[in-house]
């Protein structure tokens, strides 16, 4: 299992286009992807999910990967996040 953290770094929070962009790259690792945020948790293979989430600007979230690929998958979902 592999866990790390980033922040929201988009103005208008983890909106339609950023999850969008989030669950097309979780979706390229056979590991499952979750984000958790103020006790929730979404999985990243639905986007539905991430939007409940309702993460705003600088809130902070974890990125969980369990699976064979687990350590490329985080790194890919902390790179969506450190892309403007």
């Amino acid at each position: 299992m592999k866990h790390a953290e980033v922040v929201v770094i988009w103005h208008d929070g983890l909106h339609l286009r950023p999850a969008a962009r989030l669950v097309q790259v979780a979706r390229k690792f056979r590991s499952s992807v979750y984000l958790k945020c103020n006790g929730k948790i979404a999985d990243l293979r639905s986007i539905l999910s991430v939007i409940a989430l309702c993460a705003t600007l600088d809130t902070a979230v974890e990125i969980e990967a369990i699976g064979d690929d687990e350590q490329a998958a985080t790194q890919a979902i902390e790179q969506v996040f450190m892309d403007r």
